[in-house]
């Protein structure tokens, strides 16, 4: 068995039956079927729930799935510490704490005038936590477009996660499989840490400045990842530098490393490091004349 099967867990076909049931009835009327998805996701099991002509993407999360976060969580900020940050990412409680969640950073992506799908809702059934959204039909992941095709819309990867920084946003785990095109747009999903810089402390960690600044370092570092494998490093390079300052770049150094680590990225690092110390130096240009 993969180990993403195992650590993920399955849901009993009986309790997902149950809640796509009540779902349907939800937002029927109409003839309801289920359609499974093909989905590398260690936090839920998503599948697509069809209710006469409209469509919705629902992710049930069980309490493993829960635990599994946790770890990751726990895991990811031991990893900032290492790097001589704070701790950035937050966990939730409960699986329904969960769907609640990435239901309220849909829904403050797409205020920031972000593409998102449309939030419904998120409910808690049978001790799970459900998400319902707006299932994006005929997209495609960022991943498995061809060079050309992510060489065009590198620079508004980046574009639009400066639009998220800009308002005080971060992504969190922004990863190729998180990036969906559809109709040559690109559309943001699963975002888990959309806290702003400035909030109050018992709201979460990224309630400190330093730790947002850090968030957002850490998110830049994890676009350039993504891209890095599809466009190679010096285009990645140049795309980032569309939308932010070569200084921000030089921040994001610190966590490439720590991206390295983590088993949903493969990138080259070094090939990264390279051209952004590269582009650096030119900027700098010679040095002056004694």
């Amino acid at each position: 068995m993969e180990l993403r099967r195992f650590v993920r867990g399955n849901v009993e076909w009986s309790r997902l039956e149950a809640i796509a049931r009540d779902l349907a009835e939800r937002y029927g009327p109409g003839e309801a079927r289920v359609r499974f998805l093909e989905a590398d996701n260690w936090l839920s099991t998503p599948f697509v729930l069809e209710v006469g002509d409209d469509e919705y993407f629902v992710k049930v999360i069980s309490r493993q799935n829960s635990l599994v976060h946790a770890l990751f969580t726990t895991g990811r900020n031991l990893g900032a510490f290492t790097s001589g940050t704070e701790g950035f990412f937050e966990h939730f409680g409960t699986p329904y704490q969960m769907a609640q969640h990435e239901l309220e950073a849909t829904e403050r992506m797409r205020e920031v005038g972000l593409n998102a799908p449309e939030p419904v809702e998120a409910l808690e059934m049978d001790g799970l936590g459900v998400l319902v959204l707006e299932y994006l039909p005929a997209f495609r992941p960022l991943d498995e477009l061809d060079v050309a095709d992510a060489r065009d819309l590198a620079p508004e990867l980046f574009r639009a996660l400066n639009v998220m920084h800009e308002h005080g946003l971060a992504h969190g785990d922004l990863r190729a499989e998180n990036v969906l095109v559809l109709d040559g747009e690109i559309y943001l999903i699963d975002a888990t840490n959309v806290r702003g810089a400035g909030e109050d402390e018992e709201e979460g960690p990224t309630a400190s400045k330093h730790a947002g600044e850090d968030a957002r370092r850490y998110d830049l570092a994890c676009g350039l990842a993504a891209l890095e494998p599809l466009v190679g490093a010096p285009a990645a390079v140049e795309a980032a530098l569309s939308a932010y300052p070569m200084a921000d770049l030089l921040d994001a150094l610190e966590y490439l490393d720590f991206v390295r680590v983590r088993p949903d990225h493969d990138f080259d690092g070094p090939a990264l490091k390279g051209e952004i110390e590269k582009r650096a130096d030119a900027d700098e240009g010679p040095p002056a004349a004694p």
